[in-house]
């Protein structure tokens, strides 16, 4: 019975243990096989395109010799997809907050490559790639998945799982813009009631970004523990922080009721979360769901706290009030003094909350005001959910 073509190996005749590997489609490559340390061991050289047959018997010939003196060898070209996977959890998950976006840029743009060894892709490779990002009309996202992509070949090189960075120095595909996008007032409208029917989690979620004016992380990873909602405050400890700053955010009424919603995981200190262990993730998703509402993708998550923050000087809240707000570092004073002027500005913080709120509530149907239960002085006890 046939069972369909298979890979052919066909081995040299000047140097044993050294061949080229013709696969099912065609791609041809150099490997050898060898004993090391007692085992027999394969490895990829490079593809037939890219080197000589001198070149790989030479390059063989060279790992055979590390192996018969028992010197470390440079491990088998993996995939693309083992090394992003590789990358994420011993890089980007421990030292970068925003590790899932890396893994999201890498995995869904490059997806056209992670099947291929990493050896093996090239400049032109990566190049195609952001050429195809760039024709969806999506500049941005070009050159965050190039950027990302730096970074990962980077982390390649330095642990001996390529030879040469293949983009090093490739430019940004797309021109560099600074958004200024603010949502006017018929998005915001729409944006609230989109949110508000969204509900849990992404809904409350962007409903949040948008009044209290903070980072995305910051509000995705928001704890329980943090939370005074009798005081009516959110303390961002410095390690969550994007700065590393400490922050007090004051909780108007509708941030509130809003947080009276939410149901908690039984034993888990997140606030949004799916599974009670992690903090949400999936923005893309949520956001896909919304703009299909919303009848437009010409916003960015970031683009609510912009909002907020050109909101609140509009209700004539001063700059340096909005800036402690944001949490920003502009004109923050340190040593002693800040450690006595931690918590300066929390009442001014609150007026500019609560007047941005107030502005949000006026522009929400009454229905949907209406159909939020107050927390005002009362006590909300909140369902749980199984972990």
């Amino acid at each position: 019975m046939n069972s369909g073509p298979k890979r052919i190996e066909i081995f040299d005749t000047c140097l044993p243990g050294f061949g080229v590997r013709i696969g099912v489609n065609g791609y041809k490559s150099f490997f050898c096989v060898t004993r090391h340390l007692g085992r027999m061991r394969r490895f990829t050289l490079g593809p037939y395109s890219r080197l000589s047959l001198a070149d790989a018997r030479e390059a063989a010939r060279k790992k055979m010799i590390e192996a018969q003196k028992n010197l470390p060898l440079a491990p088998e070209s993996q995939k693309l997809k083992d090394v992003i996977r590789q990358f994420i959890e011993l890089y980007a998950r421990p030292k970068n907050r925003g590790w899932r976006d890396s893994e999201r840029l890498l995995l869904r743009n490059f997806k056209s490559l992670l099947e291929m060894q990493i050896r093996d892709i090239k400049r032109t490779h990566v190049v195609a790639v952001l050429d195809g990002i760039m024709a969806r009309g999506t500049p941005g996202t070009a050159n965050h998945a190039l950027s990302a992509a730096k970074k990962l070949f980077a982390w390649a090189l330095d642990r001996g799982l390529i030879d040469i960075h293949p983009i090093a120095g490739l430019a940004p595909p797309g021109r560099k813009i600074s958004r200024d996008l603010v949502l006017h007032e018929d998005e915001l409208r729409q944006l609230l009631v989109v949110a508000e029917a969204e509900g849990y989690p992404f809904g409350y979620l962007l409903l949040l970004l948008l009044y209290l004016g903070q980072r995305r992380g910051e509000v995705a990873g928001m704890r329980w523990s943090e939370l005074d909602l009798v005081r009516g405050v959110w303390a961002i400890p410095a390690c969550r922080a994007k700065n590393g700053s400490a922050h007090v955010v004051p909780l108007a009424q509708p941030v509130l009721d809003i947080l009276a919603l939410i149901p908690r995981f039984w034993g888990s200190d997140f606030v949004f979360s799916t599974t009670g262990r992690t903090p949400v993730s999936g923005f893309g998703r949520a956001k896909e769901r919304i703009e299909q509402h919303l009848g437009t993708t010409d916003w960015r998550i970031h683009d609510l706290r912009r909002t907020a923050a050109t909101g609140m000087a509009h209700l004539g809240v001063a700059p340096h009030i909005i800036e402690k707000v944001l949490n920003h570092r502009t004109g923050q004073i340190s040593g002693v003094a800040a450690v006595y002027n931690r918590y300066a500005y929390e009442e001014e913080k609150r007026e500019a909350l609560e007047k941005w709120a107030d502005c949000l509530q006026q522009k929400v149907p009454h229905s949907a005001n209406d159909a939020r239960p107050s927390t005002s002085g009362s006590t909300t006890t909140r369902g749980s959910l199984a972990a």
